[in-house]
């Protein structure tokens, strides 16, 4: 009969694994944090990385739908263009967006280093 006063519920003696952490999306990147991302990733010569990284700010778009963009959509005629146009997956909404000239810079640089020629994916195979 004692055995039964040690039966006490294991529930309630567990701590949740989210007390006390903040809930709820995120806060957005301080310009702070995306220039020392960047710097890090050029010190460390991640070209694929970098493009990637300035692709995803300049457009807001999902990572989805930045590891599917191929090359036509940024670098038509073998350099990145201004401005891009890519169709999401999730709304199938066409975004346009304009690459800033270092993002222009990064992608140029990774394409020549990957040898991507048009028709190709930019971030896979």
């Amino acid at each position: 009969m004692q055995d039964c006063e040690n039966l006490v519920p294991l529930a309630s003696k567990r701590v949740t694994w989210n007390k006390g952490k903040l809930i709820g999306p995120r806060p957005p990147l301080r310009q702070k944090h995306v220039w020392a991302i960047r710097t890090k990733l050029q010190i460390e010569q991640q070209t694929r990385d970098l493009a990637m990284f300035n692709l995803a700010i300049d457009s807001k778009l999902r990572g989805c739908d930045v590891v599917t963009i191929r090359v036509d959509d940024v670098a038509p005629n073998g350099y990145a263009v201004d401005r891009a146009t890519v169709r999401q997956k999730k709304t199938g909404r066409p975004v346009r967006f304009e690459l800033t000239e270092q993002t222009r810079q990064a992608v140029d640089d990774y394409m020549k280093a990957a040898g991507k020629r048009p028709g190709d994916f930019l971030f896979t195979g």
